[in-house]
């Protein structure tokens, strides 16, 4: 991939776009990188955790903190999962769970029955017996400190399912040890070593399995400095690790498969890692906070349940489970991404190839984007819908975000280039290093988890504003200026936007609205333009443009925030193309950004009216000026003052549509308040800015991971790799988009080209390799003009840039008439045919996906 799509083949091959875009170092480097990472997944995939590709024994094994408080426990290689009580109740609903064994084994019973009913009661008396129902489920906790009991005796002869009336447990744990240790009339170690070798006779694999999941618990290291004198004088730690010693060895004898269901037992060893110098979190020395016990819970959970739930996105629960077999659709779509484009090139490279089949492919230059894109989202699907690579939870971290954050500042500052002349207010360089820096802030937002700080998420979301207010200023600037409306702009907007998209949604089995940005501007943008074209000739009259502007605000603020009026669109979307969206949660996204984009729109007009009047020659413009300025640069403290002093995240989103446009309009403002600063920019944020729609989508499966729920581990390692991986995964991920935002580019103008009617006298090609039009100078006014995509998330089409020809287009004009040709040239007389056709094959795609579909 690297060799073929590096910058020079880009701009011979798509237009200026691409000579405008700045790159990266050089292509053998990233491709290098690439490749040791794919080596590296593969190596340790096959052969390193040959015997733990799904991270069970990761899960029980191994495992450390990622903060002090000790909240969030990390399994080595794979996402922990925190369960909300509706997933454990479709894991376990109408089965029974059983604990048996002492008073540290009843404290994770507790802790598992509150991931179900938080209000729990969890007083009782402390050596007896508790039977609880929640959720639909029948947790139950026997004591019996030796496991000699009754229902010790029936749950390894398999019997303690109708001796209860409810079937065969489908989790059971048990644990043991502190008692034989505290009372040596027992028989001590030896005692319970006999008693642990009835437990793994009863639960071999050759047996009839007596649980569904039976977790054997370790004896818990004692923490002696807290121990009281009777429990010191005959706990020691020394023993204790003698009979774990010897679980280790049984487990090792009897080879078990933990996670399988198919018999044996699992001993979760993590939890004597969970509870490893947390001398704080206990009082006793044997019993533990509710935190830690709810951690050790959680471990119960994803190795009972990861791999039972149903499986969709997201998929945020990586131990222990395996990922589904792709669907139908999945499979044809990467055999077409990853075959077509190279099959293509392999034919256009031989010499004795029957001309007819070219008619089938776009020309060579053309497959050459195709095939950088058709890599690329198989590396997304790789990466992942597969176990090739590791997925560890985010975490955050305020010093790392720090750090992370003046490494980009310092990185802006020192690639600033100086000004050639006054480029204007937001000139096209300034809106792509605002989408550039804002970009990389959202990405180091989302890689460390930093939603939970409501100090970073206010502005966060302010960041998400200014891209609308750019995308309604580019496209009412546009409109009014060109006065096209046609359907080759929409179609270029459209398919620019949401290209990547819809094929991420198919080969991912996602929810198209789950990507957010792409339908969010897409349906701003189609606001926009309806709101612009009705009455379009009227449009250079200001009263009429004011209302027209003020009447759509309120009509779309209606539609969205009245109840009923989406639920019943979605409804409809729903039941007719087989989707699956979810109004109550679209409501919120639009309407947290109601009125920036009618902001940037008016912002537009007011800059277009005053360069028409000529204000800026006014005398009193300086001091107009200057009290602007001070007044953006006040505007901007106040705004940060109210963020940061809101209660929570949940109260600011209430002010969030009425505040969001003060920083945005200040920032603008004080952006372009001399005409050095707005005409000086930053290579590096201009470069993110180029590509921020792609490092926005391409961000979900490459740089994080679980569908945005954790992070990718290129280079694994455990917390001393973690910022290496970082650095990794970000030069892999950040040439991938870069590629993939240079080859949408060219895809795009390739499937909306116009091909322009040919004299009847015009010499046909005499094979099929002649029937490759030279580049037309403009296939549309949509696709040629600047500002076709300016201030959109990312360019439509670049400056200059011209639209290639298309397999349509190629078909249109080849000799024969077979089927296929008469098609191609039916497809290639109108663009709005040429659409209908792709919105109908999509539709029947929906319609056929084995899931509900985006």
């Amino acid at each position: 991939m690297a060799a073929a799509t590096d910058a020079s083949t880009a701009k011979g091959e798509g237009g200026n776009a691409s000579s405008k875009r700045l790159q990266f170092p050089t292509r053998s480097f990233h491709g290098a990188v690439i490749a040791l990472v794919l080596s590296l997944a593969v190596f340790r995939f096959f052969i390193q955790d040959a015997d733990d590709r799904h991270h069970c024994k990761a899960l029980l094994n191994e495992g450390r903190w990622l903060d002090s408080k000790h909240t969030s426990w990390q399994p080595d290689g794979c996402m922990l999962h925190p369960y909300k009580p509706k997933e454990v109740g479709t894991c376990l609903e109408g089965r029974s769970v059983v604990f048996i064994g002492d008073s540290t084994v009843r404290q994770v019973f507790y802790a598992t029955v509150k991931h179900v009913d938080k209000n729990v009661d969890t007083k009782a008396e402390k050596h007896a017996d508790r039977v609880l129902t929640a959720g639909g489920i029948n947790f139950a906790f026997y004591w019996d400190p030796f496991l000699n009991g009754t229902y010790s005796d029936q749950l390894l002869a398999g019997t303690l399912g109708a001796s209860i009336e409810q079937g065969k447990p489908t989790l059971a744990v048990l644990g043991s040890g502190i008692w034989y240790l505290r009372h040596k009339s027992s028989g001590g170690i030896d005692a319970w070593s006999n008693r642990m070798d009835d437990l793994f006779a009863a639960s071999h694999p050759s047996r009839d399995s007596i649980a569904d999941e039976l977790i054997l618990l370790p004896v818990v290291d004692a923490i002696e400095s807290r121990l009281s004198p009777e429990r010191a004088a005959t706990i020691k730690l020394e023993d204790i690790n003698k009979m774990n010693e010897r679980l280790d060895e049984k487990l090792d004898e009897a080879r078990f498969e933990p996670g399988t269901s198919t018999g044996g037992l699992a001993v979760p060893r993590s939890f004597n890692k969970v509870i490893d110098g947390l001398d704080e979190e206990t009082v006793d020395g044997l019993h533990f906070s509710d935190t830690v016990s709810k951690v050790q819970a959680s471990i119960l959970l994803n190795l009972r349940c990861n791999d039972v739930l149903p499986k969709h996105f997201p998929y945020d629960k990586t131990c222990c489970f395996q990922y589904p077999a792709p669907n139908w659709v999945q499979i044809a779509l990467l055999v077409f991404l990853i075959g077509f484009a190279p099959l293509g090139l392999y034919l256009y490279s031989r010499a004795n190839v029957n001309p007819n089949v070219f008619r089938f492919f776009p020309d060579q230059k053309y497959l050459v984007p195709l095939a950088v894109f058709g890599f690329s989202t198989s590396l997304l699907f790789v990466a992942d819908r597969t176990n090739l690579f590791l997925k560890e939870n985010k975490q955050y971290d305020a010093i790392t975000f720090g750090v992370l954050c003046l490494i980009t500042l310092v990185a802006g500052v020192v690639t600033m280039k100086p000004p050639e002349k006054d480029l204007g207010f937001l000139n096209r360089d300034q809106t792509d290093e605002w989408k550039g820096w804002m970009q990389i802030a959202i990405l180091i937002y989302h890689y460390l988890g930093a939603s939970k700080i409501s100090g970073i998420y206010n502005p966060i979301r302010v960041l998400v504003a200014a891209y609308l207010f750019m995308s309604g200023y580019g496209h009412l600037s546009f409109f009014l200026k060109k006065a096209d409306f046609g359907f080759a702009r929409v179609a270029n907007i459209l398919v620019r936007l949401n290209l990547l998209t819809v094929v991420l949604a198919y080969l991912m089995d996602t929810d198209y609205l789950s990507y957010y940005f792409s339908p969010l501007v897409t349906i701003w943008f189609g606001i926009i333009w309806v709101t612009l074209w009705i009455g379009h000739k009227y449009n250079d009259k200001p009263a009429f443009l004011l209302f027209k502007l003020v009447a759509a605000a309120g009509l779309t603020a209606v539609y969205f925030e009245m109840t009923g009026p989406l639920e019943a669109t979605f409804d409809f979307i729903n039941s007719v193309f087989g989707t699956n969206w979810n109004a109550t949660e679209w409501r919120f996204r639009q309407t947290l950004d109601m009125w920036i984009v009618w902001i940037g729109m008016l912002t537009a007009y007011a800059f277009i009216k005053i360069k028409e009047y000529r204000i800026t020659d006014d005398l009193r413009w300086p001091q107009w000026q200057r009290w602007t300025i001070i007044g953006s640069a006040v505007a901007m403290a106040a705004y940060f003052i109210f963020e940061l002093t809101r209660e929570s995240k949940f109260v600011y989103n209430r002010y969030h549509p009425y505040v969001s446009m003060v920083p945005v309009l200040a920032w603008c403002v004080l952006r372009n308040a001399a005409p050095f600063l707005r005409s000086t920019s930053s290579k590096f944020f201009i470069f993110f800015g180029q590509c921020s729609l792609e490092t926005f989508i391409i961000q979900f499966h490459l740089f994080i991971a679980g569908d945005t729920r954790g992070i990718i581990m290129m280079i694994p390692g455990g917390p001393l790799l973690r910022p290496l991986n970082f650095i990794v995964t970000s030069i892999v991920f950040v040439y991938i988009s870069n590629q993939v935002a240079i080859a949408t580019g060219i895809l795009t103008a390739m499937i909306c080209y116009v091909p322009k009617p040919t004299p009847g006298s015009a010499r046909l090609p005499t094979a099929a390799r002649e029937a490759i039009p030279a580049d037309p100078a403009s296939a549309s006014a949509a696709s040629a003009h600047p500002a076709s995509g300016e201030y959109v998330a990312l360019s439509a089409v670049a400056d200059g840039e011209k639209d290639p020809d298309s397999l349509a287009d190629g078909l249109a004009r080849s000799r024969g008439d077979g089927w296929a040709v008469k098609v191609g040239r039916f497809l290639a007389t109108d663009l709005r045919i040429r659409f209908a056709a792709i919105f109908a094959g999509l539709w029947a795609l929906n319609l056929l996906y084995p899931s509900p579909k985006p």
